[in-house]
């Protein structure tokens, strides 16, 4: 299984800092007897391996070598691969820069590396063989892509940082086979690639008989490209003692290289 990473944005509300967003230290966690700083993109690698991806995709802009350095070619049991995304324009544009290696009856997982969710498996929910979005329950729905669902769990509609959003229920990741992926950039493309986010892409799919389903089996979602985020994420991280469990479960994954500019960690305190 492919896992696919939109790493190309430019973080604009969290800057400045001396390096890529993705690697923000966000938690902590154990190489071999020392404490280190955890990049927040780790939390998404880790729950992608978790569902059972065995190779990862970061989609960055040409700039973004720190996040090469970083992750070199491996992480834990999952190869890494990079594809390049000239220009930030959008998050479709991002994920389908990934498609020329995906096989058609082969399942892909997105999801954004600026964020920290719980449960940690919540990804093994999402079936192989259809379009499903993993949803979490937010105060603040209007911030994010918010889903409306049927009584039989079917996607009826994403609101896209809507004022008026009806659900409470927000998309963190979603799932699908290859080949849904595939129809979705024909159609992304038949549209003449207008659609920056995913949900106008995915309303539109419905519309013409597409299905997507959604699984409400997240319990807390952090996006941290905002400063209050970042607070709120290691608040959670706190409370649910999660750097305990990155402790004990760090001996399957390879202790990535030290956090490019390290002296930018108590930049950003500073900042903060």
């Amino acid at each position: 299984m492919w896992g696919i990473i939109p790493a190309a944005g430019r973080g604009s509300r969290i800057q400045p800092l001396a390096f890529s967003k993705e690697l923000l230290p966000v938690g902590s966690r154990m190489d071999g007897g020392t404490e280190r700083p955890c990049a927040v993109s780790e939390y998404l690698v880790e729950r992608m391996i978790r569902a059972g991806a065995d190779k990862i995709c970061f989609v960055i802009s040409p700039g973004k070598t720190d996040i090469i350095e970083y992750y070199g070619s491996a992480y834990g049991p999952a190869t890494i691969a990079y594809v390049v995304q000239p220009q930030a324009t959008g998050l479709c544009d991002s994920i389908f820069r990934a498609t020329p290696l995906l096989a058609p009856d082969e399942p892909v997982v997105i999801g954004l590396p600026d964020t920290v969710w719980f449960p940690e498996a919540a990804l093994t929910d999402l079936p192989d063989d259809a379009l499903s979005f993993l949803l979490f329950p937010v105060e603040k729905p209007e911030l994010f892509d918010a889903v409306r669902l049927d009584e039989h769990g079917n996607v009826l509609e994403i609101q896209v940082k809507r004022p008026d959003a009806s659900s409470n229920w927000i998309w963190g990741a979603f799932k699908m086979p290859g080949r849904i992926l595939h129809e979705l950039k024909a159609l992304w493309l038949e549209r003449e690639a207008q659609d920056e986010f995913i949900g106008t892409l995915v309303n539109e799919y419905i519309a013409r008989g597409g299905r997507a389903i959604g699984v409400k089996a997240g319990r807390s979602y952090v996006d941290v490209g905002t400063f209050n985020g970042y607070r709120s994420a290691m608040t959670l991280l706190r409370r649910t003692g999660a750097h305990r469990m990155a402790r004990r479960g760090r001996g399957l994954v390879r202790a990535p290289a030290a956090i490019p500019a390290g002296a930018a960690e108590e930049r950003s305190r500073e900042r903060l």
